[in-house]
Formats: structure tokens, C-alpha cells, sequence
């Protein structure tokens, strides 16, 4: 079985810092060492920094296979989809939305015997699109730069108001899954449903979101003090893990989140 890139960069590695420890302890002759003099540099990681030839021609077959690994096409996108097509919800923030709904269910429902409600992300969370053609690892790594877990959280009916007002506040297109939220013209509510029923006070619901959000990201204070559960699965590795058991992407701009003329 072949080591893999990130174990053998690790070797290459702990191998240099013990070498620059040894070197260190044994020029170190002196008993009755003194510091005389602190000075320091500033260098600024830019275009202006030299590369290394004997670091570069070292590290290229590391890069070579990562690079690989990276570029491999995983699916298929037939639009282009940025996180800021349309105002209140978009293909690519819905594509989110049902893939932490997808991909975190079955473990949550495994270790709890529950299911997810709705799925709540944020829209500064996306940090790129998806142009239309081959999909790819690194493109997951692009939307998805954050190691961010998905997290499900138990919240109480008046708790999902809060959520709920958020969104309707924010009137952004916040990834959310499991929701309809319709308003009026005047920005007055029409109708909020929750799994297509309205929304029981009395009720605990389960929400998945990240880590981040849940520790109050996005001032997302609703989540505070919440009973939650972790389910050790970053956003990032299901998004990869989706985009590899699908031949083709596609998600829509819906009326999930509207306002009626």
C-alpha cells in the first residue's frame, strides 16, 4: 500500500525540524551562554519572495500527485452558480442546504434515532462558485475553504421563531433546507411552514448547521446554550463525498424563500 502525500510531507518534515535540533544541541559547546543582543526581520509572503530549488524540486512529486488528486473530475455541472444569482435563495446555497441534509442524516438518525428538521448555513460561508463543466475536489475546497463540521442542534419552537425572524430580517439568501418562508409585498409574513406544517411552539426541533454558526457566526444567537451534536463530518469532505456518488449537479433557484409582488 502506498503512504500517502500528507504522511510522507509529515516525515519529510518532522525529519528536518529533528536534524535542525540536533544541529543546535551539539554546536551548543558553552556552558555560560549570555544574551547580548534581539534582532529581527519582517518578510513579506508575496509575488516579490524567491522560490527555494532545492524546496521546490523537492516538494514536486508531492505536488505533482496532489495536484492530481485535486483536477480529477468528480461530476458534472451543467449551469454556473454563484451564491449571488438571485436575492433570497440560489442553486448553489440550495445545493449546500441538501447536501449536509443528505450526507449528515443518516449518521445523525444512526447515532440518535432522530431526523433533521431543517438545515441552516449562511451566505458569507460560500466562498466561491461553481462555473458550469467538470466538477472537481479542489472546486469543493474553493466553496468550501472552512474546516467547518456539520452540528445538529435542538431547538425549541420559540427558538425556531427567532431563526425563522432572522432569516426574514437578514433578507439574504442563506443556505437553508427543510423551510418555506413566503412574504408579502409589504415584507409582512404570508407563511412560514416547517416540513410543510406550521410552526408548533411545543415542538424541539432538530436543525443541522456548522460549528461556526452554532458559536454564534453571523450573530446567529438563536443557537446559543442549544443542546447540540457533532458528528465529525466537515461541510468541505460531504460536499466532496456527494459530488462523487453524483454523475451530474443540479439544484434550482425555488420559492423556498420569496416575497410576492
Amino acid at each position: 500500500m502506498k503512504t500517502s502525500i500528507y504522511k510522507r510531507l509529515g516525515k519529510a518534515f518532522f525529519y528536518l525540524a529533528f536534524a535542525k535540533a540536533l544541529l543546535i544541541t551539539t554546536s551548543c559547546k558553552s556552558d555560560h551562554l549570555q544574551l547580548t543582543k534581539i534582532s529581527s526581520s519582517q518578510t513579506h509572503i508575496d509575488s516579490t519572495l524567491q522560490s527555494v530549488v532545492q524546496i521546490d524540486e523537492y516538494i514536486a512529486p508531492f505536488k505533482k500527485s496532489l495536484d492530481a488528486q485535486m483536477d480529477e473530475q468528480l461530476s458534472f455541472n451543467p449551469a454556473s452558480m454563484n451564491k449571488n444569482d438571485y436575492k433570497y435563495n440560489t442553486p448553489i446555497g440550495n445545493m449546500l442546504a441538501a447536501i449536509v441534509r443528505e450526507q449528515g442524516a443518516p449518521i445523525y438518525k444512526s447515532r440518535t434515532g432522530k431526523d433533521i428538521d431543517v438545515v441552516l448555513l449562511n451566505h458569507g460561508g460560500i466562498r466561491a462558485g461553481m462555473p458550469a463543466g467538470p466538477v472537481t475536489m479542489r472546486r469543493a475546497y474553493e466553496i468550501m475553504p472552512f474546516d467547518n463540521e456539520i452540528t445538529i442542534v435542538e431547538l425549541t419552537g420559540e427558538k425556531m421563531n427567532e431563526l425563522i425572524n432572522y432569516i426574514i430580517d437578514r433578507k439574504k439568501a442563506h443556505p437553508f433546507d427543510g423551510m418555506q418562508i413566503i412574504l408579502n409585498a409589504d415584507n409582512s409574513v404570508n407563511m412560514v411552514t416547517i416540513q410543510n406544517k406550521p410552526l408548533d411552539k411545543d415542538k424541539i426541533y432538530t436543525v443541522a448547521t456548522s460549528d461556526y454558526l452554532y458559536s454564534g457566526g453571523d450573530d446567529m444567537s438563536f443557537f446559543k446554550d442549544a443542546p447540540m451534536v457533532k458528528i465529525d463530518y466537515k461541510i468541505r469532505n460531504a460536499t466532496i463525498d456527494y459530488f462523487k456518488k453524483v454523475d451530474t449537479i443540479k439544484f434550482e433557484h425555488d420559492n423556498r424563500f420569496e416575497v410576492l409582488d
